[in-house]
């Protein structure tokens, strides 16, 4: 039974303009699931319909002003099934759940229609606030936003990673730039993969280049092309990447490497759609899709004038976040254990983990992230003497488990309570500071910290409060406390 985590009781004020005591229809067949979401929508103001089969759902769709479904049902697969119920209710706002949290299904949602994505275990005030907008959707009282085994090489079903799943879901069919940020080794090329094999230009060539690997005085060659004559040993017209994926996709890896000089090469292609070979005299049209990635903080690489500030709102349309493996521990044995099989299905000897082993990975920080563990699998594949790997092995291969977690003392938080500490008493100089001096400060660390954690998420409030481990409605409290405009965050953050 899937488990539906209860943060608090869910708003039981609607947001203007949702249609009061709208009719649900909720299409699963869990027992548990279909008690807990029902009472969290009554409480929220709606009626509810709970039916457990596609058959029970056919005659109460025509009367439904929401629909929620699970994907895996007795009688059939919940996403075809709306090609069946959908004719009778045009434009019914849609709400998938599903258990299959990958990538594909994430994807598939999105091709049926479905206004929002929820993979379980999710959580009820997240749920009641997606009919909320599925509502006013409808009515057209509120913009539709929504947050956005599988054959591509994107595994996981943590939190972190369902995010970036909703965001390739919803980008896949557009043409929009995206812009993949995060450390190395944490897949993001694997990403750009995805959002060109899932896309309309899946046919056409997918081109990749690293602009931390070519020299500098060659980029314009290689993403441009040349003629012949251009430059010394330019003995022939040769197609730079530009031409190499027309039609399709331009991967651009590492662009924060990238010189200054080829960036405004860059800027004028994204900006006109044309492009000149070195030394040619006739324009090019380019037809691709960019899609860019860097490791590097480029609002700081902006500051610094390394990076050009319009180059960064031209590629950054569609940002996307790769999690580092840290933040993704759940996934941590499905990706080992992916590892291993494919290293197997290579020729290498097939082994298997056992749980402490999987225990053992999980508490590593994993500098390197997924590269550094994929490397890892691979090694212990040929190295360990027996077939099912347990935490000796692990251990062998990454030390003791108090040289991986032993974190370095940060001298700046504490820098920082010295100086508030400083200005209270120099407020209040001469005398002592008033009584509940560690409210105040504690006070102020919590405002920033939000302000941080909601200008890094470009005012996400709903990605803010799980990084902050905190439910929806506590972080609401907390911004009015502190007084916080999540918009102004949001502008802020990009």
């Amino acid at each position: 039974m899937d488990h539906v985590p209860h943060s608090a009781a869910p708003r039981a004020a609607l947001s203007r303009g949702a249609p009061q005591m709208a009719q649900i229809l909720l299409l699963d067949d869990d027992a548990a699931i279909c008690t807990v979401v029902s009472a969290a929508l009554r409480r929220a103001g709606h009626k509810v319909m709970a039916v457990g089969t596609i058959a029970a759902a056919q005659p109460a769709v025509a009367r439904a002003d929401l629909l929620i479904t699970d994907v895996v049902l007795p009688d059939g697969d919940g996403l075809d099934a709306l090609k069946r119920l959908l004719p009778a209710r045009p434009g019914l706002p849609v709400i998938v759940l599903s258990a299959q949290n990958t990538l594909t299904t994430a994807v598939r949602a999105n091709e049926h229609g479905a206004f929002e994505y929820l993979p379980k275990p999710f959580d009820l005030d997240e749920l009641v606030r997606a009919v909320e907008s599925g509502l006013g959707a409808r009515r057209g009282d509120v913009a539709a936003e929504a947050d956005p085994a599988d054959r591509l090489p994107l595994i996981g079903r943590s939190a972190a990673m369902q995010d970036v799943y909703r965001t390739v879901a919803r980008v896949v069919a557009t043409d929009l730039s995206v812009l993949i940020l995060g450390e190395s080794g944490t897949g993001k090329e694997l990403v750009a993969r995805a959002i060109h094999d899932l896309g309309p230009r899946a046919d056409a060539p997918f081109v990749a280049v690293n602009m931390a690997a070519i020299p500098r005085e060659l980029i314009e060659s290689e993403l441009f092309g040349h003629e012949r004559g251009a430059f010394t040993g330019a003995q022939a017209r040769t197609a730079g990447r530009f031409e190499l994926a027309r039609g399709g996709t331009l991967f651009l890896d590492e662009i924060g490497d990238m010189p200054l000089e080829a960036q405004t090469r860059l800027l004028r292609v994204l900006q006109t759609g044309e492009f000149m070979l070195v030394g040619g005299a006739r324009a090019q049209r380019a037809d691709v899709r960019i899609v860019a990635a860097t490791h590097k903080d480029l609002p700081a690489e902006i500051a610094a004038g390394r990076f050009r500030e319009d180059l960064y709102y031209r590629l950054n349309v569609v940002p996307v976040r790769m999690p580092p493996l840290r933040e993704r521990r759940a996934d941590i044995g499905l990706l080992a254990r992916h590892f291993l099989e494919r290293a197997g299905a290579e020729g290498l000897p097939r082994k298997t983990l056992d749980a402490g082993a999987v225990e053992r990975l999980a508490a590593h920080d994993w500098p390197g992230n997924v590269r550094e563990l994929e490397n890892l699998m691979r090694r212990l594949a040929v190295l360990a003497r027996e077939d099912r790997i347990g935490a000796g092995a692990i251990e062998a291969q990454l030390g003791p488990i108090a040289a991986a977690e032993a974190p370095a003392a940060d001298p700046g938080i504490d820098a920082a309570i010295a100086r508030a500490l400083a200005t209270e008493f120099a407020k209040h100089r001469p005398n002592p500071p008033p009584a509940g001096l560690i409210d105040r400060i504690v006070g102020a660390a919590e405002a920033a910290l939000i302000r941080e954690a909601l200008a890094a998420l470009g005012g996400n409030q709903l990605r803010a409060a799980r990084l902050l481990g905190l439910n929806r409605n506590t972080l609401r409290k907390k911004l009015d406390l502190y007084g916080i405009d999540p918009q102004a965050l949001r502008r802020r953050g990009g």
